[in-house]
């Protein structure tokens, strides 16, 4: 969707739910927000709707309150207030329906009030998320990375390459981009505060390069691309580094690798 249209489903947004009296609030969120940043090609619209206690579940279950109703194609129960909602446009929104009371509980960090007949700006001045500096265990995640390379290696060898891809190119990056992230000194103030994932080709492209070329490899090469990168962190003062576990890993991927 180019930015025309986007901005124009966000006023036609804006516009139906101004006309039922029964809405408290309208906030968008992430790029719909356009605080730090303008939606692209590939946005999707994320925003919070607030109605009167008691409506609640009749905005989530009659959507005839959004735009372009006659271009949905999908739409899922994500969680119990929130949902997914697919257009042929094709375009993806997430949004969530609270009253005042449930919105306590909710999280946000870029956002941006379109409709406040409440205490909207209130709630979400408390709920706002402006994370610190994340706090690093480098020891506990090189020692994860290099054993998840291990359990990984095994089940490919044994023939269960599903199972090996989940450990290799799932469970061990939630592992490994933090301890990249430790090592690689940068200013993250682009990274998503909820997601600290999002957008780390931008603060890190040299690392994020060679991450992306290891994942697109078959699995057992990008295990070894995986622990490259690993023995780069080797003279790394604030690290104890492993140089026995590590040798026996590779011995391991090698010897799996046939």
């Amino acid at each position: 969707m180019n930015l025309t249209d986007y901005r124009n489903f966000t006023h036609t947004l804006l516009h139906h739910v101004q006309a039922d009296p029964r809405v408290i609030g309208l906030v968008a969120l992430g790029s719909m927000a356009e605080q730090n940043r303008t939606p692209d090609d590939w946005s999707d619209h994320d925003f919070f709707l607030i109605v009167q206690s008691g409506t609640q579940e009749l905005f989530r279950q009659d959507l005839s309150w959004l735009p372009y109703t006659e271009r949905i194609i999908m739409t899922i129960r994500e969680t119990e207030h929130g949902l997914k909602v697919m257009y042929d446009i094709p375009h993806l929104i997430e949004f969530a329906v609270f009253d005042a009371n449930e919105l306590h509980g909710a999280k946000a960090n870029d956002y941006h009030i379109l409709l406040n007949r409440g205490d909207v700006d209130g709630i979400m001045t408390q709920i706002s998320v402006r994370a610190p500096k994340p706090a690093y265990h480098p020891q506990r995640d090189l020692l994860m990375v290099l054993v998840l390379l291990y359990v990984g290696a095994g089940r490919y060898a044994r023939g269960e390459k599903l199972s090996a891809h989940m450990f290799i190119k799932h469970h061990l990056i939630h592992h490994l981009i933090p301890l990249l992230m430790y090592a690689t000194p940068a200013d993250t103030s682009q990274l998503d505060d909820l997601d600290p994932f999002r957008r780390f080709e931008q603060v890190y492209p040299q690392v994020a390069t060679a991450l992306n070329q290891a994942l697109a490899l078959p699995i057992m090469p990008c295990a070894k691309g995986i622990l490259a990168l690993v023995e780069s962190l080797s003279g790394m003062p604030t690290i104890a580094y492993p140089t026995e576990v590590v040798q026996i890993v590779r011995q391991y991927l090698d010897a799996c690798d046939t």
